[in-house]
């Protein structure tokens, strides 16, 4: 038996076939249309993506044990529920209900970071680990939480949101439109913004011709000139993990987990990004004379990570 991982997102969904040990047999995307709406979504989206996927695969439906779907927004899992996502206007849509009408595979649904820290403890990095915490450092700041070998959802599956816990009072406008929030801080686009205020303030740093070169600011400016040795740029950068390990240090404090793992672009700086908020988590973190110090790795599973996260939830669900 094989099974079916969904990877929904504003631009795109991804879908692919595995086993049960994680191999991506086949995979396939579509773009999603102007239609944004929850039906279009479900019906002429990620219904043909099945369609598409399995005719592409040679697999027969009889053949897919389940279909696990990770995308961002409110998700109540138990109900198979999206509670609210804002990219595509969902409220209250019965997913998994409306799939059964076109597909007799059992279908389960989750918020995409928490399936994204599931594949990790299922196929990746954490591999084996009870205790884990996933963040994803992007547009935004995402994370999934497993405790116990579970996934943390709270009530309402509305909980695990790090990014939007408060690290500074009445700190930097967020986008969920409070003020202070670790997002605000330690996103990608934060890093732009920080980085783009260096770039002014020192027209000189190596920073300047980085981006020109590249036609843009991005997320590995600052640590491209970091990395030459550019004095601003170290700066920049120097403050970013600090913004980063905040967060993590409450997260530690909070949990306790055995690992945390950085995904999104920026964690393919590895240890010049993980190194430090190792040494900075545990100079911060409560009672570091108990057990071992906690480890910092980058997330695993890089493009797969949502359609093996996805698999994992089905595989896990049955």
């Amino acid at each position: 038996m094989y099974y079916i991982g969904i990877d929904v997102g504003g631009m795109s969904i991804k879908a692919g076939v595995t086993d049960k040990n994680g191999n991506v047999l086949h995979k396939t995307t579509i773009v999603t249309k102007g239609e944004y709406n929850a039906q279009y979504t479900i019906s002429n989206d990620i219904h043909a993506l099945i369609v598409k996927l399995l005719d592409e695969a040679g697999i027969a439906e009889s053949e897919i044990a389940a279909v696990g779907i990770g995308q961002a927004g409110s998700i109540d899992s138990e109900r198979g529920v999206i509670n609210y996502w804002n990219n595509i206007p969902m409220k209250n849509v019965h997913v998994t209900q409306e799939l059964k009408a076109w597909h007799k595979m059992p279908v389960f649904i989750d918020n995409d970071a928490n399936v994204a820290a599931l594949g990790e403890c299922v196929f990746g990095a954490a591999k084996g680990m009870k205790n884990m915490l996933l963040v994803t450092l992007g547009t935004g700041v995402g994370s999934g939480i497993i405790i116990n070998g579970q996934i943390y959802r709270g009530e309402y599956g509305a909980g695990a949101e790090a990014g939007h816990m408060r690290i500074v009072m009445d700190g930097e406008p967020c986008t969920c439109g409070g003020r202070g929030c670790w997002e605000a801080y330690a996103s990608v686009s934060a890093l732009i913004r920080q980085t783009k205020a260096a770039m002014a303030k020192h027209p000189e740093s190596l920073m300047c011709s980085i981006a020109k070169d590249m036609g843009e600011v991005n997320g590995i400016t600052s640590f491209k000139a970091a990395r030459a040795g550019d004095k601003a740029a170290l700066e920049v950068v120097d403050k970013y993990i600090r913004y980063v390990a905040e967060g993590l240090i409450s997260l530690q404090n909070i949990f306790r987990p055995q690992m945390f793992l950085i995904g999104g672009g920026i964690s393919k700086e590895g240890e010049f990004l993980t190194a430090p908020l190792e040494k900075l988590v545990l100079e911060g973190m409560f009672d570091k004379e108990t057990g071992d110090p906690v480890k910092i790795r980058p997330a695993a599973l890089h493009n797969d990570a949502g359609i093996l996260g996805a698999a994992a939830l089905a595989i896990k669900s049955l």
